[in-house]
């Protein structure tokens, strides 16, 4: 009977990798959008364990950071500079405004302190990026830690597909959405998914303002050292960050590397569809479960809310 048990599981294993890999490589074709890579690859987290799961979180964040870095390639330094000229003090309006909000909605649904601090520094900031990087300095266990990802990974997902629904119904110019996804959608993943599915122009603005929007990471682990009243230990920068602004300078200034740009760019939003694929693998019934009511619903409101606001303010701001 064990024996039995035993070759039944590993007939599953293999199923699972089987399917798996199909998908991946499914991923880096040209058959199908972000959004759907993102879709299937939930749907393969329902129906199989993920045969590779110890992989698929490294992989994810090497193929995120070289995605992005590859999508420098093709923006303008100039270009870089008049947007995050532009949305700073609206950038650090946001922020400041999303963690209050994030943190009386925490105290008023009496969510765990810091699985509420880490929602509203996931959605003020990076997402999952902030997340991992305030984790160690508030000192969070895993069951915090995973429930506040839980929670980012949900709402991110949603709105992979739901923002450029609404973009389109509204008529957002590209720099108009741009805009609105780096800092309405949680994290970069997401951000340039959505932002790729929109356009070229949308993806430059999204992308820049988002990592211009990451390096808040910095101020935001010293403060929440006194929020929680922990000792700074170590604070985790986004080094990629700066391999993105190389990238950037390199384009603007060497036609060299111009002319090859394109097929930089190309590859980058490839890996960028199969990143979305693993993250989607990852996102179990489990993992869904485990997440909870008060910090979906904390997360949900605090979303819709920065959502909202921030939508109307852009719309105002870049009236023509």
């Amino acid at each position: 009977m064990k024996e039995e048990h035993y070759f039944n599981d590993k007939k599953k294993s293999n199923l699972a990798k089987l399917v798996f890999v199909f998908l991946g490589l499914l991923s880096i074709s040209s058959f199908i959008s972000p959004p759907f890579a993102l879709f299937i690859g939930i749907v393969f987290a329902q129906f199989f364990s993920h045969p590779y799961p110890d992989m698929n979180q490294k992989m994810n964040r090497i193929l995120l950071q070289a995605s992005i870095v590859g999508l420098g390639f093709g923006i303008n330094l100039t270009t870089a500079l008049n947007t995050g000229k532009d949305g700073f003090v609206f950038t650090l309006a946001t922020i400041i405004g999303t963690l209050s909000l994030g943190l009386l909605l925490g105290k008023f649904l009496q969510t765990d302190k810091i699985t509420s601090f880490l929602i509203s520094g996931g959605t003020a900031i990076c997402g999952g990026s902030a997340v991992a990087a305030l984790t160690p300095i508030v000192k969070a266990n895993e069951k915090q830690t995973s429930v506040a990802l839980g929670t980012i990974f949900i709402l991110n997902a949603i709105a992979l597909f739901l923002f450029p629904v609404i973009a389109n119904f509204l008529h957002l110019t590209q720099n108009q959405f741009g805009l609105w996804c780096a800092i309405a959608i949680h994290d970069t993943s997401s951000v340039v998914g959505a932002a790729t599915r929109y356009g070229d122009q949308a993806l430059q603005v999204a992308t820049t303002v988002k990592l211009a929007r990451a390096l808040w990471i910095i101020p935001l682990a010293l403060g929440s050292s006194i929020f929680i009243n922990q000792r700074i230990t170590k604070i985790k920068f986004p080094y990629f960050i700066g391999l993105f602004i190389i990238a950037i300078v390199l384009y603007t200034f060497l036609p060299a590397v111009a002319e090859i740009s394109p097929y930089i760019v190309k590859g980058s939003k490839t890996t960028l569809t199969l990143t979305l694929f693993l993250i989607g693998s990852s996102m179990s019934a489990k993992l869904l479960k485990s997440v909870g009511m008060k910090p979906i619903l904390q997360g949900l409101i605090l979303w819709i809310v920065v959502s909202l606001i921030t939508l109307i303010i852009i719309m105002e701001l870049t009236k023509t």
